[in-house]
């Protein structure tokens, strides 16, 4: 990927790290960022359809935005909702989709998991 592209993505990761300090969370939501949507690759177990869809589905930052989003909505229509964690879910879900950016890892493809919308990963 070009190096200004990377240098995007790095700048959306410093935001990512920057809005979990600002909402001074505990010490395992940075934890969360950088492995936890990573869990979503078992689903690769189940055949490359259903691995691609859900690892697009924790990796893709429109779902991120839309879940911070969604969130401050129901925040102002119901008065006695927390939305800080899904904010925060949301936050790192963001943060991880820039960081597997700037390593080259795109969302997936059903043909398998080194075909991505960045190309396939590992070819040089």
């Amino acid at each position: 990927m070009k190096t200004i592209l990377k240098l995007e993505e790095l700048a959306m990761l410093l935001v990512s790290i920057a809005m979990l300090y600002i909402s001074n969370v505990e010490w395992w939501w940075y934890l969360l960022m950088f492995i936890g949507p990573d869990i979503s690759m078992l689903g690769y177990l189940a055949g490359n359809k259903t691995g691609a869809v859900l690892y697009n589905i924790f990796h893709h930052k429109g779902i991120a935005i839309l879940l911070i989003a969604v969130t401050l909505i129901a925040k102002l229509q119901l008065p006695f909702f927390d939305p800080d964690p899904f904010v925060q879910a949301g936050i790192v879900l963001f943060g991880h989709a820039s960081m597997d950016r700037i390593f080259g890892y795109g969302l997936k493809y059903e043909n398998g998991f080194k075909f991505t919308h960045l190309g396939e990963i590992g070819k040089k």
